[in-house]
């Protein structure tokens, strides 16, 4: 593989300007797709084989042009102090409401308060529900308009008016945040690597990188149904391994010319070297997030396989478009060392001997191995302490801030109705085989009406062959609660009793059962995901570093970064810890996809470090270096290289905290402290403290096993060979035919 991609780095050096023109071609065919595409809603939010899933289908089926999927809004009404809702005045400042909504061309239907039971038993609060004809992120901007324009009148009328539901869902924003990330990552690649141009490399490339790749989800965006936050994830993520990747190049082709070798010959060597590194780290990116299929989600695979796809398209730049602008560069990248004029460049050196700081710290770790190794075991074990109060959720508009109004409707309608009427669990019962369908609908609430923690039973509403009825069920606690949780599986619990009778089914579903189910959708998938994961990684990186131990010390020191990482996140997001700080206005269960994405996003990026990390260490030790100086040599090359990558990848995913969508918002955070932990912690003092410990163990490999395996030849050995010397012409034939 390097001879390869020695090939393809003085190819596309040489051939910089077909190289770039294709890049350039690419983003501006992607650019034109997007522009003609329609705008990305909310993808689908589908749960296979899942009661609630199949609850709801089988009301699309029994119950046709009830928009069962349309979007919702709940127009909540507050009398002023000393008045009741039900007062001539405030009742007919409803009616005009209701009358307003109702003629909407996308309004399936208006239900009026006074006519439906929507007034609270005190007489303060009422509300109105509107269903639409189409889902929210569908819903035309003149609906929208018309929903704030009627809550407006009725405010005009003395009373308080909120809205609620997913009829006003906006797509997320990620602020200006973003940008200081980015100025942060631009910041620190100028300390790197010395010169401003150099650092402008890295940032261009992954702009490029990321712009195909955000381009192309764009104009799929609609075919494939891919919601708007999977470009967000994309970028977050292809913008990150886009500036790591490129970084390591750059930082070894300016290695090679401190070698005093030609700039062809550099680039040549750098992607041979640095981009097979590139390459198999990039792989196990792609690994993890392709792998996120397996839990049988399709809004997860999704996004899993568009981000996937983003970092595919960052490994290729790396290997390609990176030598192309070096080779435009020319003389004003500088050898490892020199800093450019601007930059204090041309001095004198007083100290040219001293050892660097990686050499330093790598000979600290190696001296004091077992002490740095249960430092950082136990920080990352007290860390990971909150974890064990995971309590998994998916947001709703009781997690909104408080300054929306679908918050404040959530609010009211909590104060007015109690907490579980804003998480109402709809009971479906298909009595299509039984004798007696509405003998079976009444046992159905009646048994429902007797369980713990319910407040309200509806009336079953059968559908107009009467075979099969809804059955409104509001809970006693909030819809996040464990009460509520418990109470869906009684009521499980009592269909399956009722089956056994009558032969209907019950069925639980709702956005409150969906996300129990997706809970433990997610939960049950975790251990499958990590052994395919983690198995698939793990055989990889045996191939790469030709070791048992190495892998096997990546994969456990992996997770105690997520295990830590997923604490911070509990104890911030859950507990409230640094909540102002980060931006947290309401605290609340986790996001039930952050546990498996996370462990499937940070396993791809640990497994970065650990690559480019551990080749340099195995790359001084193939070549004849004792164990404990091969940790220092690899350190020493190394070390300031991955801590900029670190930096520059915890700005850029800090910077999507000020998303304005509580699951970016998180993630962001998430990933962000765990490259902070598996980057400082694990990387930077378990591995060299392991490495150290085990000696030339570390490199044990059963030689039937290393007779089996292929040679990727990651340090480069077969470059020997190659000093410059091939013809041109022999040079791109010789790539054409690998």
């Amino acid at each position: 593989m390097a001879t390869f991609l020695y090939r393809l780095g003085r190819f596309s050096f040489r051939k910089r300007h077909f190289v770039a023109l294709f890049w350039v071609a690419l983003l501006a065919l992607a650019g034109a797709g997007a522009a003609g595409a329609p705008a990305a809603g909310n993808s689908s939010f589908s749960i296979p084989g899942t009661e609630a899933q199949k609850a709801f289908d089988l009301l699309d089926e029994r119950f046709p042009g009830a928009s069962a999927d349309g979007a919702t809004a709940r127009v909540v009404f507050k009398a002023p102090d000393g008045q009741k809702m039900t007062d001539p005045g405030n009742k007919a400042a409803v009616q005009d409401t209701v009358d307003e909504l109702s003629g909407g061309t996308e309004v399936a239907q208006v239900t009026d308060p006074y006519q439906g039971g929507g007034v609270s038993q005190d007489g303060t609060i009422a509300y109105a529900s509107v269903t639409y004809k189409v889902p929210g992120m569908e819903l035309e901007e003149s609906s929208r308009e018309a929903l704030k324009a009627a809550a407006e009148d009725a405010r005009d009328s003395g009373l308080t008016v909120e809205i609620g539901g997913d009829a006003l869902q906006a797509i997320p924003e990620t602020g200006s945040a973003e940008i200081i990330g980015i100025g942060i990552a631009a910041v620190v690649l100028v300390i790197t690597l010395g010169s401003l141009l150099a650092a402008g490399l890295p940032l261009l490339t992954a702009i490029v990188g990321v712009g195909i790749g955000v381009a192309t989800i764009t104009a799929l965006a609609s075919t494939l149904d891919l919601g708007s936050t999977t470009s967000i994830l994309a970028s977050m993520i292809g913008l990150a391994v886009g500036i790591d990747y490129a970084l390591f190049v750059v930082s070894r082709y300016r290695a090679e010319l401190a070698e005093g070798r030609e700039r062809e010959e550099a680039a040549g060597r750098a992607v041979g070297t640095a981009g097979s590194a590139v390459v198999f780290a990039g792989l196990t990116v792609v690994i993890a997030l392709v792998g996120l299929s397996v839990v049988n989600i399709p809004m997860l695979t999704k996004m899993g396989i568009a981000a996937a796809g983003t970092v595919a398209v960052a490994v290729l730049i790396a290997l390609t478009l990176i030598p192309a602008v070096l080779g435009y560069a020319g003389r004003r990248v500088r050898p490892a060392g020199e800093k450019s004029k601007l930059l204090g460049g041309g001095r004198a050196k007083d100290k040219a001997d001293k050892p660097n700081m990686g050499t330093r710290w790598a000979s600290f770790v190696v001296r004091r191995p077992l002490a740095v190794l249960l430092l950082g075991i136990v920080g990352l074990g007290a860390a990971a302490v909150p974890a064990g109060s995971l309590e998994l959720g998916l947001p709703d508009d009781g997690s909104q801030p408080t300054s929306t109004t679908q918050r404040r409707a959530y609010d009211l309608l909590s104060d007015g109705f109690g907490p579980g009427f804003n998480g109402p669990l709809v009971v479906v019962v298909d009595a299509q085989g039984s004798d007696d369908p509405q003998a079976v609908f009444q046992q159905a609430g009646d048994e429902i009406k007797a369980l713990d923690n319910v407040v309200n039973v509806a009336p079953a509403a059968p559908n107009k062959a009467g075979d099969t009825a809804t059955i409104a069920v509001i809970p006693d606690a909030k819809p996040s609660s464990v009460a509520t949780e418990d109470l869906v599986h009684d009521i499980r619990a009592v269909g399956a009793d009722i089956k056994d009778g009558t032969g209907a089914e019950v069925l639980v579903t709702g956005a409150t059962a969906m996300n129990i189910d997706v809970s433990q959708k997610l939960n049950d998938a975790l251990v499958p995901y990590l052994v395919l994961v983690v198995g698939l990684a793990f055989l990889l990186l045996i191939v790469v570093f030709r070791s048992i131990l190495v892998p096997l010390k990546a994969a456990l020191g992996f997770l105690l970064s997520v295990l830590a990482a997923l604490g911070a996140v509990v104890a911030v997001y859950q507990w409230g810890w640094l909540s102002g700080l980060m931006g947290v206005e309401e605290t609340g269960p986790i996001m039930s996809m952050m546990p498996i994405f996370m462990v499937g996003v940070v396993f791809g990026l640990a497994m970065d470090y650990e690559v480019f990390l551990v080749t340099r260490i195995r790359e001084a030790h193939v070549h004849g270096e004792k164990p404990a100086q091969a940790v220092v040599t690899g350190f020493r090359y190394s070390a300031r290289v991955v801590t900029a990558a670190a930096v520059i990848m915890i700005a850029v995913f800090s910077g999507f905290i000020g998303s304005s969508d509580s699951m970016v918002k998180m993630i962001g955070f998430g990933l962000a402290i765990a490259v902070l932990f598996d980057a400082f912690v694990v990387r930077m003092a378990i591995v060299p403290a392991v490495l150290a410990l085990l000696g030339a163990k570390a490199w044990w490999l059963p030689k039937w096993l290393d007779r089996a395996l292929p040679n990727v030849d990651v340090e480069g050995e077969s470059l020997a060979a190659h000093g410059g010397a091939a013809g041109k012409d022999d040079e791109d034939k010789e790539l054409v035919r690998a």
